[in-house]
């Protein structure tokens, strides 16, 4: 638990003094860790915002990965109450296993699709058989 706390004030240091570490910068390992510490600074929602518009412009210049930004909008979007976008968040409910509300469940596949991730059905099938 401390760990996650230091390592999103690290990251949070790291956006401080320049853009996402995008692939250029640290590589595709490093640019996926950074997106890992993103991903899992829940109990930080302010800054965890703040690394969402930064990936949103890593992705823009090509820094970063388009599957990275759908899972961290969503867990942003899940975090606040509001539904998400591209069905990557699952809970459990009364005791049921599924995804969290998604927004416009008909265009959930071509959003999936536009951000390099399978079709949800796919997804869905691999979730529930871990």
């Amino acid at each position: 638990m401390i760990f996650a706390s230091v390592n999103t004030r690290w990251l949070g240091e790291v956006l401080h003094g320049q853009d996402w570490p995008g692939r250029t910068l640290v590589g595709e390992d490093g640019a996926a860790a950074a997106w890992l510490l993103a991903q899992h600074a829940d109990r930080d929602p302010s800054r965890q915002q703040t690394f969402l518009q930064a990936l949103r412009g890593a992705v823009d210049q090509g820094e970063a990965s388009p599957a990275h930004l759908a899972y961290l909008e969503d867990r942003v979007r899940v975090n606040a109450g509001q539904p998400q976008l591209y069905g990557t968040q699952f809970t459990v409910t009364d005791g049921e296993f599924g995804p969290w509300a998604i927004e416009d469940p008909q265009r959930l596949d071509k959003r999936r699709a536009e951000a390099g991730l399978e079709p949800f059905a796919d997804y869905e099938s691999r979730m529930r058989a871990q």
